[in-house]
């Protein structure tokens, strides 16, 4: 079997069959493998008396045909795409992570069955995107957009550059443009901070020196994808804000997996938190390579 693939899981749901189409496209532009999952369990009821194996067949059969409709569903969008199945017993998200390991990105659904149709992020996707080994895309909002352009949100992390890098490169592979943001809080004299907010107070020495460290940041890759037309924003408001705002008609949010003093790979970063929750497009957490 390929050990390095786009996984992409699925449980039959809508937000599910939306991440297997966005995971279509995105496999047919990087030429890889997809690796459709359906992770089930069969504790049912009926199970603990089941001598004949006979609802463990019937749950196995079921957990196969999601996966079957997830192939059809991926044909639909990439015929000529590479693809596997697998249809892996347990719970999802201990086994999802498990498979993280290998791949090159796991591709996730925002909400599964088993999740209140009063939440805005499922606890497996939630999971995943915190514990996974590997880049995650959560898509959610719109779906499996593919017109407008890819945004990222830029801090000054060292993990900036690579998130950048990845902006460009998805951006490149789209034919897209790329909106460049990066939000800060000036800083403001103790005698203002408690009458005007961050947002309205004019910096403009401030301003310009986070520009041209922008600036310098965006330059060698604008050099090595010198066809993706990038728009820089500096804003006084917070990042989610930001980025939430753009992704009303962006079709991808790229993001570092953690903020500020954050332990890498444990936690991660309120913006990124929020983009799940509220992001209006699919949202990629970007990862630095694992040494």
């Amino acid at each position: 079997m390929t050990t390095t693939a786009i996984i992409v899981a699925t449980d039959g749901t809508e937000t599910s069959r939306a991440a297997v189409r966005w995971a279509a496209r995105e496999a047919e532009r990087r030429h890889a493998l997809l690796r459709i999952v359906h992770v089930y369990d069969w504790e049912w009821r009926e199970g603990r008396f089941d001598y004949t194996n006979q609802y463990t067949d019937i749950a196995r059969q079921v957990a196969e045909q999601v996966t079957m409709t997830g192939h059809d569903q991926a044909r639909e969008v990439a015929p000529d795409l590479s693809i596997e199945l697998d249809t892996v017993l347990g719970h999802a998200g201990a086994r999802l992570l498990e498979l993280a390991g290998g791949a090159e990105l796991m591709v996730l659904g925002n909400r599964g069955r088993g999740g209140f149709g009063g939440l805005l992020l499922g606890s497996v996707s939630q999971r995943l995107a915190v514990h996974a080994s590997c880049p995650v895309v959560v898509v959610r909002g719109r779906g499996d957009v593919t017109d407008g352009p890819v945004a990222v949100g830029v801090d000054d992390s060292p993990a900036a550059d690579h998130v950048l890098g990845t902006a460009f490169e998805a951006a490149a592979a789209r034919g897209s443009a790329l909106a460049v943001v990066h939000a800060y809080l000036p800083a403001v004299p103790l005698w203002l901070q408690s009458s005007v907010p961050a947002i309205d107070v004019t910096t403009p020495e401030q301003d310009a020196a986070e520009r041209a460290a922008l600036a310098r940041l965006v330059a060698p890759w604008q050099a090595k994808y010198p066809d993706v037309a990038v728009e820089t924003m500096l804003s006084h408001d917070s990042a989610a804000a930001v980025l939430t705002g753009i992704s009303q008609g962006a079709q991808l949010v790229v993001v570092g997996s953690h903020g500020h003093g954050v332990v890498a790979g444990t936690f991660l970063g309120s913006t990124t938190m929020q983009l799940l929750h509220h992001a209006d497009c699919p949202v990629l957490i970007d990862r630095l390579p694992q040494r």
